[in-house]
């Protein structure tokens, strides 16, 4: 807290607003008492300059193009770590020592199996259901398989709820994409890490063996790990505000899933690849070009910029370089998508307009190119979003459980509707 104060006056009401200062970003004045004093809100549709809650987890820093977890920036935690590791991190504050992460992989992997009632669950969706609506309602079932910690006064349950949403998330979302292209459920197995098995339950089948590719399987693993938190977003804020009810760990997560679909959010990659099938070949990219260009076209190039990152986003650095690396592996640059792709990449990386306002190439439009060469449809594509946000997730929700301040969400509003008028009988309604 910094010993200075924002002074509010209207009239002859006043107010004195602390300000706080963080370990690093923008002070913030804390506005509590501003109604108490005042009979005044603020107003911020989005919340976009409003501070929720207080937080050690992440820091984004959107013009300078930074983000950290912990203090470790992204593009070190994706190069020389891997995905359980910043798991640990964010969870519990510290890098593991080799037998603190030794630990934490064992634990993990012995939970990835799920309750096999949880197949009869499956049965009872449309074979076209979309994988997100499989998601949404098998996470939150989750509540009605694991009674055991769904008490969130108990730190133990916590943990243990913890490790289970970290370690079930890919085997739920393995079993949707199965059912999804009616295939057999393929189930975990320990002797893989935590992206080969994932791979494993997503591609095997009974009738022959799956052979891990380490480069396929690393660039999984960069995946979930540059997704693995971002701050305050619209499913963290959607989590953290089912949390602040007392609701149960994995209801909490559901809630989180659901956000994340949306087309602003998760299905950002989703709606990037979908771009690319718009534009089909390469030698209609300059009209496409045009189009985003002008103010009154609707059309918007869709995995370029990003509302956070004014600068480059950090996280597309690493997933640039992982698609490359999975593109060279797999062989497949004659795609016609892929071709159209990296036109798209150069253009964006060269052309005044781009550079200007720079719209450069953002994660999720490296990561759909990735998923798909992987060999994923899109419509899987936010499932691995949330399989690998699932852990800032569980460290938002963690964090603000334990915080001595935290109290129910509650936003006011600014209410435009009618004023308290009189009820009429239906037959003196004109």
């Amino acid at each position: 807290m910094t010993d200075q104060s924002a002074k509010f006056s209207l009239g002859s009401d006043e107010a004195d607003l602390p300000i706080y200062s963080g370990s690093i970003g923008p002070d913030v004045v804390d506005v509590t008492g501003l109604y108490k004093d005042t009979g005044l809100f603020t107003f911020d549709p989005g919340f976009s300059s409003t501070a929720s809650c207080e937080s050690k987890i992440t820091y984004i820093d959107g013009d300078e193009g930074i983000l950290l977890h912990r203090g470790y920036s992204i593009d070190e935690l994706a190069e020389k770590g891997d995905y359980l590791e910043t798991c640990y991190l964010l969870l519990y504050g510290e890098l593991p020592t080799a037998r603190e992460k030794e630990d934490f992989v064992y634990r993990v992997t012995r939970h990835t199996m799920v309750h096999e009632q949880m197949n009869r669950f499956f049965t009872g969706f449309r074979r076209d259901a979309h994988p997100m609506a499989v998601m949404v309602a098998c996470v939150g079932a989750l509540s009605a398989f694991y009674h055991d910690s769904t008490d969130i006064a108990d730190p133990h349950q916590r943990m243990v709820a913890s490790l289970r949403m970290i370690a079930k998330m890919p085997t739920i979302a393995a079993m949707a994409y199965k059912y999804h292209i009616g295939q057999p459920f393929v189930y975990p197995r320990n002797d893989l890490d935590y992206a080969e098995n994932f791979l494993h339950m997503c591609f095997a089948v009974p009738c022959e063996p799956y052979e891990i590719n380490p480069v396929l399987a690393k660039a999984m693993d960069r995946i979930f790990t540059l997704h693995a938190d971002h701050e305050q977003n619209a499913s963290t804020s959607t989590v953290r505000l089912a949390g602040s009810s007392g609701a149960n760990p994995f209801a909490c997560i559901a809630a989180g899933v659901a956000c994340l679909w949306g087309p602003a959010h998760g299905g950002a990659n989703e709606a990037a690849l979908n771009m690319l099938m718009e534009i089909g070949t390469k030698d209609r990219i300059p009209e496409f070009i045009k189009r985003a260009k002008d103010k009154n076209d609707p059309f918007r190039l869709m995995g370029f910029g990003h509302r956070v990152y004014k600068n480059y986003d950090p996280r597309a650095k690493i997933m640039q370089k992982t698609c490359h690396e999975v593109l060279d592996e797999l062989g497949v640059r004659d795609d016609p998508l892929l071709e159209v792709a990296m036109e798209l990449e150069r253009i964006a990386l060269t052309d005044e307009y781009f550079i200007e306002k720079k719209l450069y190439p953002n994660v999720d439009f490296y990561s759909g190119i990735t998923l798909k060469a992987l060999g994923f449809p899109t419509a899987m594509f936010t499932v691995l979003f949330a399989v690998a946000r699932t852990v800032g997730w569980i460290a938002q929700w963690k964090e603000m459980i334990e915080d001595p301040k935290q109290r129910i969400g509650r936003p006011r509003q600014l209410y435009t509707g009618a004023p308290q008028r009189d009820y009429l009988p239906v037959d003196g309604r004109g």
